[in-house]
């Protein structure tokens, strides 16, 4: 068997695979199913130990680029899916020149857009959704790279604290340059319009999404919110001398977006004397000061939104631990009681086969959420620990596993909605066949 395996460090070498054999005839022990959508390539979904692995077939030119271009985007803080390998140079036992493959760690507590719009209601899901969609599309763009196939199919969603991530899957259309022109950007947001538009004309044809859902409006709607947030991060803005506060406003409204300013440059401006421009540039730094901040005071690693979430808590918890004491406490100090006390304790009380429904910091935020809806309806507070296990019996035990997805979840455990997806995604399988995962939706 001949192949060449160009691999990082900290995973299998996956040597025990066939690789001199087409991924459509695959049928290997480690083989396992996944959810499937509508597919341009053929895939395979391996399992070793824990983790999973997506593996791609395609033109070695393509796999090579797609490789090149997740590394990069990733090392520049772009959240992407973690690219691990690419198999080139494979030969059949015929001699036949096989196509490449690429191979991606799966994502976990990521969920395609089909399951979420069979577990949510359009209505809760369209500004997290667009919002998320939005905000991956500007952070690629500030990156100079273009795109050329964002939609819904070719992205990932994780839970944040009430909102959502976006985290880019499929770059084999793109193409990455020095910075990108007005007619680039507005060329990726055209076809992200269309191509979201169709997906949502898809979900409608499958009842899935209400009829009464115009998809081309919510395109206006993104359009408007990726240019409004282009302007924000990127353009001069001009200043008198005595309005230097307005230069702060603007780096902090910059920081709360969790974007950081890499270049700032101030410069009287030629046309209006008296008048100072500033110029910006945007740097995407992944994680944001949000981020770092927790993860330097905890060592947790979270999500944009979770971070901010719990460092509220974290600041709340100080507040009612300097009253207890009488004393003001170093932040180091209180973060580290906050674990001890807090975080660590409210996660114990949830059973170990419920535990790893939701990531630690989301299943956290869910749990300060329902406690704060208790404390509401009782006009006091509730115990933080009765709240945590109300929660496990009332909420997450009836919620779906969002760590891997079954091949055969549908949506809030309603069977008749399984079925829906099934028959909308899943083709027929052939005997002795294990089932094709589409490289969009599955995180390849």
């Amino acid at each position: 068997m001949r192949f060449q395996l160009t691999a990082r460090t900290g995973h299998p070498d996956f040597l025990d695979l066939p690789w001199d054999q087409p991924l459509s005839s695959w049928e290997h022990q480690r083989m396992v199913q996944m959810p499937m959508g509508i597919h341009r390539h053929v895939v395979r979904t391996v399992q070793y130990g824990e983790r999973l692995y997506h593996l791609k077939e395609l033109p070695r030119r393509y796999a090579e680029r797609e490789w090149r271009f997740l590394r990069t985007l990733r090392a520049e803080g772009v959240p992407t899916v973690e690219v691990v390998g690419v198999v080139t140079l494979r030969d059949s036992p015929a001699g036949e020149r096989l196509e490449a493959v690429l191979i991606t760690e799966h994502l976990e507590y990521s969920v395609p857009y089909r399951l979420l719009f069979l577990r949510q209601e359009h209505r809760t899901l369209r500004d997290p959704m667009l919002d998320a969609l939005v905000h991956l599309l500007v952070r690629i763009h500030l990156q100079g790279f273009y795109w050329g196939d964002c939609s819904l199919s070719n992205t990932l969603f994780r839970r944040d604290a009430g909102r959502l991530a976006a985290f880019l899957v499929d770059t084999e259309t793109g193409e990455l340059y020095p910075e990108l022109s007005d007619r680039q950007r507005q060329m990726d947001v055209d076809l992200a319009i269309e191509k979201c538009g169709g997906e949502l004309l898809d979900l409608q044809a499958a009842g899935v999404l209400s009829a009464s859902v115009d998809p081309f409006d919510l395109g206006v709607d993104f359009e408007q919110r990726y240019h409004g947030l282009w302007a924000e991060l990127t353009h001069d803005e001009v200043f008198a001398d005595d309005e230097r506060y307005k230069m702060h406003d603007r780096l902090t409204r910059i920081n709360d977006l969790g974007y950081d300013i890499e270049e700032l440059e101030l410069v009287q401006d030629a046309e209006y004397p008296g008048l100072t421009r500033m110029r910006l540039r945007t740097s995407v730094v992944e994680p944001g000061r949000y981020r770092r901040l927790l993860h330097r005071l905890t060592g947790l690693d979270v999500q944009d939104n979770q971070a901010r979430r719990l460092l509220n808590d974290i600041h709340n918890f100080g507040a009612w631990l300097q009253q207890d004491e009488g004393r003001a406490l170093p932040e180091a100090l209180v973060a580290h009681r906050w674990l001890e006390r807090a975080f660590e304790p409210t996660l114990d009380v949830v059973p170990l086969e419920l535990r790893l429904r939701r990531e630690p910091a989301e299943l956290y935020h869910e749990i300060l959420e329902h406690w704060h809806r208790l404390s509401t309806d009782e006009g006091s507070d509730v115990d933080l620990f009765a709240a945590a296990d109300d929660y496990v019996h009332t909420v997450l035990a009836h919620a779906p596993d969002e760590r891997r997805i079954a091949p055969s979840e549908g949506g809030d455990g309603d069977p008749d909605a399984a079925d829906d997806l099934d028959e909308y995604e899943r083709p027929p399988p052939r005997p002795g066949e294990g089932e094709l995962l589409d490289l969009d939706a599955g995180g390849v």
